[in-house]
């Protein structure tokens, strides 16, 4: 139910409860009040959810953007280290043929 619809049938509800004797009106009245407030405390929470539903939905955004640069950073590192490792090898090798070619 939208709140128009809600608020038109309230103000019905209280239009007739107005024109009840007193011993009814009174106590009938004051539950109309107490259903209004309640509904005013489920909307304000439902809209306090959405509004954490939404940050929530922000934040995972940032968190799966962070996580995918930070993989793309790892694996540009692992060639970096994985080339110079290379580089390494083949100098040692080079060293080690060059020293035997001397020892000859």
């Amino acid at each position: 139910m939208d709140e128009k619809t809600f608020q038109s049938q309230l103000g019905d509800l209280l239009a007739r409860i107005s024109q009840l004797p007193e011993e009814h009106r009174t106590r009938l009245e004051r539950v109309a009040e107490e259903t209004r407030d309640r509904r005013e405390r489920i909307q304000r929470s439902i809209s306090e959810l959405q509004d954490s539903i939404d940050c929530l939905r922000l934040s995972v955004k940032y968190l799966v953007f962070d996580l995918e640069a930070t993989r793309r950073e790892n694996a540009y590192l692992r060639r970096l280290i994985e080339e110079a490792n290379r580089q390494a090898q083949e100098d040692h090798r080079e060293s080690d043929d060059e020293g035997d070619a001397f020892g000859e």
